[in-house]
Order: C-alpha cells, then sequence, then structure tokens
C-alpha cells in the first residue's frame, strides 16, 4: 500500500512562499515598519555578510546594509516579482555598495608629498612573516573585487555578474581572471 501525503502534512509548497513573499512585497511598498522587519530578519545577515565582501570593510558593510533598508520600501516598487526576493535585494546591494564606492573615489584627494605610503612596501608580510587574504582581498580594485566575490564566494554566474555590474558575461569574466592574477600576485608578495 503506497502512502499518500496530504498537502497540510507535506510542508508550505513553493507556491505558499511566494505568496507569502507577494505580500511582504506588497506589505513592505505600502511602508509596514513589521513587514520592513521581518524582510531584515529573513535577509540581513546574508546581505551584510555580502555587503563586508564587497567592501572589505565591517563599518563600510553595515553603512552599505542600512542605505539599503533605509530606501527599500521605496526601492520595493520596482521589485517585478521575477525570481526570488533575496536575489532580488542582493543585486541591489552590489549596486548600491558600487555607487558608494564611486562616490567615495571621487571624494578622495590624493595627497602629493612624501609621506604617502609605498604601494610595494604594503605588499610585504608583516613582522609575524603571515599573509593575510583579507587584506590583499582588500587592496584589489573595487570592480575586480566585486566580480571575484560573487562569482567564488557568492556562486552567481557570469551572466548574473553581467546583469548587476551593467557589463558583458565576458568583461565578467576577465575581470575574475585578473581579480584571480592579482590575488596571487598579492599572496606571493606576503610569503
Amino acid at each position: 500500500m503506497a502512502l499518500s501525503l496530504t498537502p497540510a502534512l507535506r510542508g508550505p509548497s513553493i507556491n505558499q512562499d511566494s505568496a507569502k513573499e507577494s505580500d511582504l512585497v506588497r506589505e513592505l511598498a505600502a511602508d509596514s515598519p513589521d513587514a520592513l522587519a521581518a524582510v531584515y530578519r529573513l535577509h540581513g545577515q546574508t546581505l551584510l555578510r555580502l555587503a563586508c565582501r564587497l567592501t572589505s570593510s565591517r563599518q563600510d558593510g553595515e553603512d552599505s546594509l542600512h542605505d539599503l533598508f533605509v530606501g527599500l520600501p521605496e526601492a520595493i516598487r520596482k521589485f517585478e516579482g521575477r525570481g526570488s526576493l533575496e536575489g532580488w535585494l542582493k543585486r541591489v546591494l552590489v549596486r548600491l555598495v558600487l555607487m558608494r564606492q564611486r562616490a567615495e573615489r571621487r571624494r578622495r584627494e590624493v595627497a602629493f608629498d612624501d609621506q604617502t605610503p609605498d604601494r610595494a612596501a604594503s605588499g610585504r608580510a608583516d613582522e609575524s612573516g603571515t599573509w593575510d587574504l583579507e587584506r590583499v582581498m582588500a587592496e584589489l580594485p573595487e570592480d575586480l573585487r566585486a566580480v571575484l566575490v560573487l562569482r567564488q564566494t557568492e556562486g552567481y554566474s557570469h551572466k548574473d555578474i553581467a546583469v548587476m555590474l551593467g557589463i558583458t558575461p565576458g568583461a565578467s569574466r576577465v575581470r575574475l581572471s585578473r581579480a584571480i592574477k592579482l590575488l596571487r600576485a598579492g599572496l606571493r608578495g606576503r610569503t
């Protein structure tokens, strides 16, 4: 005799999950603080990890996540329901981080005196003789680090990365290759 599970015993179906997500999106678009809190509880930690990897800084990651959630009730109105809410949130966060980084680059002043640290000297191993992967990743150019994190850590395809960053899949592959080469060179310089 074959067992037949009734829908109630199988747990929530994909349709139920997508219906709950749709309700959450509608409530969020209506400026519901409870919906905002629910989205934060569901996706906050994942988004924070991604932001910290992209920025190479806990503080900048937290600032980016804060900016995302401050603007989320307005931005959610652009969510079209294609794909998951988490995926859409990650794409918005990546764009936000990149915009913040570009703005920061524009604000930076370049020092032309002799006290500017030598980049070659910063690539050497520290006094303990150890190297630090996070420090080497932080030294990567932002556009290369973004592709490296999104591909190797988050597992996105080059096609998805291209959409998030506004580049072609081929450019994503090239940036990943360059990032890996720079990462290897940086790690060799620290050993």
